[in-house]
């Protein structure tokens, strides 16, 4: 049974009864409350992913947080389908009218097949939005989350693989992350999909052949030996094909080509055993794993190119490719890392709550000090200030724990105003007209 959220209208509990249970209510399993401290370091983690998509000449979109179920159906493969959000309306008997999106590769491309023509190519878009699956739970797996998602579509060459798998790359930099941090590993569908049919492997059951080859690694030998053999593949001939390729995978020496022409072949190695689970990836892959191996995969994307042929019922035919990172399975490995942490403190220091707080030392002085505070405030400043009379002793307080750099003290001394820095603690008398400037 697939998980359903239903439009039912639920039958509201009296007053009366809703005083009796005073019991406080936490998030579903799998959700998550962010607090002021949790939201900033969520907003640091999506501000560095747009930042650094930009500088690659990506640009945003968007899509439905429900789509229809059969786009899932159709487009993702059967795992994927059964951890989906239903979302039905219960007076049309029932029948469900979509799901909580799961992923975003079936949105792109329904959008894109929708309106290519509008676009230049390449289209290097991306997004990070949030996400639903309903799946246990377990370390950098929840059931909702945020998730990274960049595209290139309408360049099938190899350096449109280079340009994403670099920038997957960069965004892992970008936290403070280098190649003693994780690794990229890569690998090649199309060269499978050569290696199968060389062996008789029909294309209709590749993909239950290649679902064997991406659980070698945790399966035991004889196990796999004899999964394979109903497909009339030896063990010995994979393993021979994952530790020397030859010239089925001739794409990923140019990948690895580009990538060191740039400077990043310390992040990459070849490694066939990745295939990705969903259905329609059909050329490079890869994922990214923490070196240290406590954490998940960090990212995973490749090549689809059937799939807007598929979504558009043959009229458009475009390459396409991307990849998604999750923040889950990031913030782990951010909190693991000293350096990284400490990158993300220091930017968070930065952007305190105030940047400068309003101290009304004489009450009778407070409608000269909301004065000063909207002229700072349009000028562009951070500034907060007790809302309600306060001791200036309380008020000095405030600031400080606001994170404020200045206070701006409003008193007798008005027109004039004392400028107080709380890090130095150096004071300067200045007219208050001056303050904006």
């Amino acid at each position: 049974m697939l998980p359903v959220i239903s439009s039912e209208k639920l039958s509201v509990p009296s007053r009366e009864r809703s005083l009796k249970n005073t019991a406080p209510m936490n998030a579903l399993p799998g959700f998550r409350d962010f607090y002021p401290a949790d939201c900033a370091r969520r907003d640091y983690i999506l501000n560095t992913w747009a930042a650094t998509a930009r500088r690659y000449g990506f640009v945003a979109y968007d899509g439905p947080v429900v789509e229809s179920l059969e786009l899932y159906k159709k487009k993702s493969g059967g795992e994927l389908v059964g951890q989906l959000f239903l979302v039905s309306h219960t007076s049309d008997e029932g029948a469900a009218k979509g799901a909580l999106r799961p992923e975003m590769t079936p949105t792109l491309a329904r959008m894109v097949a929708a309106r290519e023509r509008d676009y230049r190519k390449p289209m290097k878009w991306f997004c990070a939005p949030s996400f639903f699956r309903h799946e246990r739970q377990q370390r950098g797996r929840l059931r909702e989350f945020y998730q990274l998602n960049c595209d290139i579509l309408g360049d099938a060459s190899t350096g449109a693989d280079a340009e994403l798998v670099a920038l997957a790359i960069d965004m892992l930099r970008a936290f403070g992350f280098t190649s003693e941090d994780f690794v990229v590993r890569l690998s090649d569908r199309s060269a499978w999909a050569a290696f199968a049919a060389a062996r008789g492997v029909g294309e209709d059951r590749l993909g239950d052949f290649l679902s064997v080859v991406d659980k070698l690694e945790r399966m035991k030998d004889d196990e796999s030996a004899a999964k394979l053999a109903e497909f009339g593949v030896a063990l010995a001939d994979v393993r021979a094909f994952i530790a020397q390729p030859g010239a089925e995978a001739a794409g990923l020496a140019a990948l690895q080509a580009d990538l060191t022409a740039r400077g990043l072949s310390d992040y990459v190695e070849i490694d066939l055993t990745i295939v990705r689970g969903l259905a329609y990836y059909t050329g490079i892959v890869f994922e990214i794993f923490d070196r240290a191996k406590k954490e998940r995969a960090l990212a995973g994307g490749g090549r689809y190119d059937q799939l807007l042929t598929l979504m558009s019922d043959g009229k458009v035919n475009l390459p396409a490719l991307g990849f998604g990172m999750g923040d889950v399975t990031l913030a782990n490995l951010i909190e693991s890392s000293p350096r990284a942490t400490a990158q993300m403190n220091d930017a968070l220091a930065s952007n305190t709550a105030a940047e400068i707080y309003v101290i009304i030392a004489t009450e009778t002085r407070r409608a000269e000090a909301l004065s000063v505070v909207q002229k700072l405030r349009d000028a562009g400043r951070r500034v907060d200030y007790a809302l309600s009379p306060a001791k200036v002793g309380k008020q000095f307080q405030a600031a400080e724990q606001l994170g404020a750099a200045t206070a701006i003290v409003v008193g007798e001394e008005w027109p004039h105003v004392k400028v107080k820095n709380l890090v130095t603690r150096e004071e300067h008398l200045i007219p208050a007209e001056s303050l904006p400037a």
